[in-house]
């Protein structure tokens, strides 16, 4: 009864006039941000900081928690649309969204993009609510001996993704983990695999290698597909066609809700964040769905399970930060940087001191969450007139978007030329039958798996003892090894069966 005193009291708070328009600005805002490929959530939040100076500390905050959260539904739109992803977190998105739109069904796509990010932004949300101070203890537990066994089962489940050719898929994973190595060492700080290169001792920009492995080489096939005609009618896309029926309702609700209990777990782990959120929940849909191995060609199931694990990771962020003062991600970073300014000390004690702030905080995800949605359903029918731009029109849009987008990542045109050799590359990748998927997926976790994996080898002086030492840790090699002999399990299993009697 407390939690839910608190909470009305919370929406008290968030619902006077300055604070509700606040969150409101924030979460238009936010989807603004996040469909503009190259800017992102951490853009957007530090560019608005400093127009926050004049609010009373609530308000502000409440304006920037908004605007970080709305950002996981706007990244999904030019994903699923153009096949460009506006934020990391919606690179998964795009899997199943593109496809879906490409074959004429872009607002079935767009609203199960909006609908499973209200209900995993949900689930987060109200376990904030209710557990959120345990919640931030129990990330505590993942040190870097429990991250390491964690990004180990990520890595080995990049087999789920990999089709009907693994070996194709294994030479896109160790070009991605190749490419994630480059610049400087994580631990030690010197530079590695460079090539003598100034511009390459800050690795490979992430947001320009998406950007031109999934949009720039979208151009360049639809440059060499221009006079073929589409596969669908283009006067057909009304928004009528494009709710979701009473099946595909009932399809997305297992993968959301599974996604959004993962999204929040994987929220609350120190430097996890919205995209790991993304990126696991995908995965885990693509072992356990029930058409699981269908992932990857325009399926809602992809679409839902990606976008409720990155708003429910989202959500999951703001336990560690409130309670514990552990931004999960660079977003997170800049939010407590905000915290901080306006001289509110985010731990423990913050929930006791500053009541009417951190509820009021929580009270305003529900709000805006509820206000990014109906904002998110009303733009779809704008959304979807996107598609009926001729092909001809399209090309030189989507180059200017690319290119704007890959020099806002550093201002530099570097971020352009990365742009241009990873569509090229991308272009022949898919030429010829490899994944992208288990490339991107690599480059993402394995710095994360690198960094902590030296780090627990640290702790234990080498010794590999204390990844069976460690309960969590334990726990998760044990299913990693399930894992991995799964294969020669079923093979024997099934050589026992065969056997004549």
């Amino acid at each position: 009864m407390e939690t839910v005193e608190l909470l009305l009291s919370g929406f008290a708070t968030a619902l006077t006039i300055q604070n509700f328009f606040a969150a409101a600005f924030g979460a238009f805002l936010g989807i603004l941000v996040g469909a503009m490929p190259g800017i992102g959530s951490l853009a957007g939040v530090a560019l608005l900081l400093p127009l926050t100076f004049k609010f009373n500390p609530t308000t502000g905050i409440i304006m920037l928690s908004a605007l970080y959260y709305s950002n996981m539904y706007g990244g999904s739109y030019s994903s699923i649309l153009l096949n460009i992803p506006g934020d990391t977190p919606a690179v998964m998105t795009g899997l199943d969204g593109h496809p879906l739109a490409s074959q004429g069904r872009p607002g079935v796509a767009l609203f199960t993009s909006n609908i499973s990010s209200f209900i995993g932004g949900t689930i987060g949300i109200l376990i904030l609510t209710i557990i959120g101070p345990g919640l931030a203890r129990f990330g505590l537990h993942f040190g870097p001996v429990e991250m390491t066994a964690l990004m180990a089962v990520a890595m080995t489940s990049l087999g789920w993704l990999l089709g009907d050719n693994p070996i194709r898929g294994m030479v896109a994973t160790l070009i991605g983990i190749l490419m994630a190595t480059m610049g400087f060492d994580a631990v030690t700080g010197l530079p590695r695999f460079d090539f003598g290169s100034i511009y390459l001792l800050s690795g490979i920009p992430f947001i320009p290698l998406v950007v031109g492995i999934f949009g720039f080489s979208q151009v360049i096939e639809m440059m060499e597909k221009r006079n073929t005609a589409r596969g669908f009618d283009i006067d057909k896309l009304t928004l009528k066609d494009s709710l979701l029926t009473k099946a595909e309702t009932l399809r997305i609700l297992p993968p959301a809700l599974r996604s959004g209990f993962l999204g929040t777990l994987i929220g609350v782990l120190p430097g996890a964040g919205a995209t790991t959120g993304s990126f696991l929940s995908y995965l885990m849909e693509k072992r356990l769905g029930k058409d699981g191995h269908k992932l990857g060609t325009g399926r809602v199931e992809g679409v839902a399970a990606a976008e409720a694990g990155n708003n429910a990771a989202a959500a999951g962020a703001f336990a560690p930060l409130l309670s514990l003062g552990i931004p999960g991600s660079g977003t997170g970073a800049v939010l407590l940087g905000g915290l901080l300014m306006y001289g509110l000390n985010p731990g423990p004690r913050l929930f006791q001191t500053q009541p009417e702030f951190t509820w009021g905080i929580i009270a305003s995800l529900y709000v805006a969450n509820i206000i990014t949605l109906l904002v998110a359903i009303m733009i779809v029918p704008f959304l979807i007139k996107i598609l009926k731009v001729p092909v001809k029109m399209m090309i030189p849009i989507i180059t200017t978007i690319c290119i704007m987008g890959s020099y806002s990542a550093n201002n530099s045109l570097y971020g352009i030329i990365i742009m241009l050799i990873a569509g090229i590359f991308g272009f022949f990748m898919k030429k010829f039958g490899y994944p992208i998927a288990p490339l991107l997926l690599a480059y993402v976790l394995a710095p994360t798996m690198e960094k902590n994996f030296r780090q627990a080898l640290q702790i234990s002086d080498g010794s590999m003892m204390i990844f069976l030492q460690k309960p969590i840790a334990a726990v998760l090699v044990g299913f990693l090894l399930l894992t991995v002999l799964s294969p020669v399990i079923r093979w024997v299993i099934g050589s026992i069966k065969n056997q004549p009697n």
